[in-house]
């Protein structure tokens, strides 16, 4: 079993002390994100700690943390690799306005975080996430290929893998978006004309810094600009980097998302970080 932590909130920034009690316990409970009522119990028992059990439910083989500030993480990291827990950590970095991401700790405090903490687990377990890709007036293409490629340059050497995504049009998103083109702070813009360039763009700044650049549950095919498809709970390189294998596609997510099988432990409407653009944020 794969255990994300977590695609619906920011549990390594936010409720991390709870994850350490849980990982204490040997269990968490997670409710149905479509019907509260019904708790599921989740193993957090590493596989490591030489457990014999022959239901692969009883155990977690790796942990995926998805995050926009690894503090917490690289502040525990000793006692995670004491515990035996198998893991990676994937880092949200997009150095947007407050506009749009109202929460976010210092982009350069986290760029220092994520340095450190490739130093301490190595870079395959460190990935950058740009995610959402969002064109509007105040972040535009310009601001977008400049940005990106500083913050390329930034993790170069501490980071083999970027993956990106073009933001999706989520009801709640867009409420809160027409809201603030309706204030006056920002006017949403169309980007199927400007992605051709400036995907190339992001491609070039990625391979200039030695990474691999991946795009997340995207239908439309990048190849073609030097981006190939990706996936996040990647089975590829869990195999890579523990010999672990998967067991197939996570048949819950996006059509179009390669990730393979595992079990989130977040709660939507959670997170603290309240990103606009956000489909947890509801």
């Amino acid at each position: 079993m794969i255990v994300s932590v977590s695609r619906r909130c920011d549990i390594p920034r936010y409720r991390f002390k709870w994850f350490m009690e849980r990982l204490d316990a040997g269990f968490c409970e997670v409710a149905n994100p479509y019907n509260p009522k019904q708790i599921k119990r989740v193993s957090l028992l590493p596989s490591t700690q030489g457990i014999n059990a022959e239901n692969a439910l009883d155990y977690v083989e790796a942990f995926v943390f998805w995050t926009r500030e690894p503090e917490n993480i690289l502040a525990n990291i000793d006692e995670l690799e004491e515990r035996g827990l198998r893991f990676y950590v994937m880092v949200t970095v997009t150095g947007y306005p407050a506009e749009l991401e109202p929460n976010m700790s210092d982009t350069s405090k986290v760029l220092v975080s994520m340095k450190k903490l490739a130093q301490k687990i190595g870079q395959d377990r460190v990935i950058w996430r740009y995610d959402p890709v969002i064109l509007t007036s105040i972040t535009d293409e310009n601001f977008h290929y400049r940005n990106f490629q500083i913050l390329a340059q930034t993790l170069a050497g501490s980071v083999r893998r970027v993956i990106i995504s073009i933001y999706d049009e989520y009801p709640a998103a867009k409420k809160r978006l027409v809201l603030k083109e309706k204030a006056g702070v920002l006017q949403m813009t169309e980007a199927n004309n400007i992605l051709p360039q400036l995907l190339s763009g992001f491609a070039k700044s990625a391979q200039a810094a030695g990474m691999e650049i991946q795009s997340c549950a995207e239908k439309e095919d990048f190849s073609s600009f030097g981006i190939k498809s990706g996936a996040c709970i990647d089975a590829a390189l869990i195999n890579k980097l523990w010999g672990l294998e998967s067991a197939g596609k996570d048949k819950n997510q996006r059509p179009y998302c390669l990730c393979c099988k595992s079990v989130d432990i977040g709660d939507y409407g959670t997170c603290s970080a309240q990103c606009v653009y956000c489909y947890a944020f509801r």
